[in-house]
């Protein structure tokens, strides 16, 4: 678990929480995802499919995904209140990410994601998704929406924040204030007045006193597990008295930071 930098913010950067509703308004698609063992961030991307980050929903030790029984999403949490609430009954993860233990951190940022599935829709009245971002970053400021730890009760959101660098191989720099509970966030970019996802925090580092959030171009990650999602719900059920084979679970552990390079 890395040691978190506690400096001043950046010039130019704002924050505000989002106490009530109506500050909450379009904003209800990002949503605290409760995990039994702690708690993320994530947001909606269609009517029943939620993005948040991989490690949320895998125990750190054993490399299992957690129970998803003990899994909720709520949409636009709010001081107890929500837009709506879901369970998860499907959990689809970035491919490599359970098998590359060992690996560099840019490769395990670009697959440190998770798309789950709800077990009812939201509807239209309740929260809108968002849509990912597949184009070139036209601007460097970005806004990162979150919940984190000292201030888990309601969403904070951060304008002014800034777009540092993209690493060979997708790895995303920002300035961004990010705690525990904001794994999974959202970074967003505005296109034409319309508001994309163009990363999801991983990680957080520091070197001294700059900060870091992490995380990881999207598009074709998530394209890949909206088509395994899809190919899931198409295959034929187990016939009776077959046996599929499920990845072990286990109720220990729960979200955490990455330690870079650890």
């Amino acid at each position: 678990m890395i040691s978190l930098w506690s400096g001043t913010v950046a010039f130019g950067q704002e924050r505000d929480r989002l106490d009530d509703r109506g500050e909450l308004l379009g904003w209800e698609g990002v949503g605290r995802l409760d995990l039994g063992a702690g708690t993320c961030t994530g947001t909606l991307i269609a009517r029943n499919l939620v993005l948040t980050a991989a490690h949320c929903v895998v125990d750190d030790a054993s490399g299992e995904i957690l129970p998803k029984s003990k899994m909720r999403f709520h949409a636009g949490y709010t001081h107890g209140q929500t837009a709506a609430s879901r369970r998860i009954t499907k959990i689809v993860l970035a491919e490599g990410y359970q098998t590359l233990r060992n690996a560099s951190l840019t490769q395990k940022v670009m697959t440190d994601l998770a798309l789950l599935r709800l077990d009812r829709e939201i509807y239209s009245t309740e929260a809108e998704p968002f849509r990912v971002h597949s184009d070139t970053v036209q601007s460097n400021k970005v806004t990162l929406v979150s919940y984190g730890r000292g201030r888990n009760a309601s969403l904070q959101r951060e304008s002014g924040c800034r777009h540092k660098q993209t690493y060979r191989g997708g790895l995303m720099t920002f300035d961004c204030d990010v705690t525990f509970g904001s794994s999974g966030a959202p970074v967003f970019t505005r296109i034409d007045g319309r508001l994309r996802i163009l990363s999801v925090i991983s990680m957080m580092s520091r070197d001294g006193s700059e900060k870091e959030a992490i995380g990881m171009t999207l598009p074709g990650v998530v394209s890949d597990m909206k088509r395994e999602m899809r190919n899931d719900a198409a295959r034929t059920p187990v016939s009776q008295g077959a046996k599929r084979v499920i990845v072990g679970q286990r109720s220990n552990g729960g979200a955490r930071f990455v330690k870079p390079g650890g």
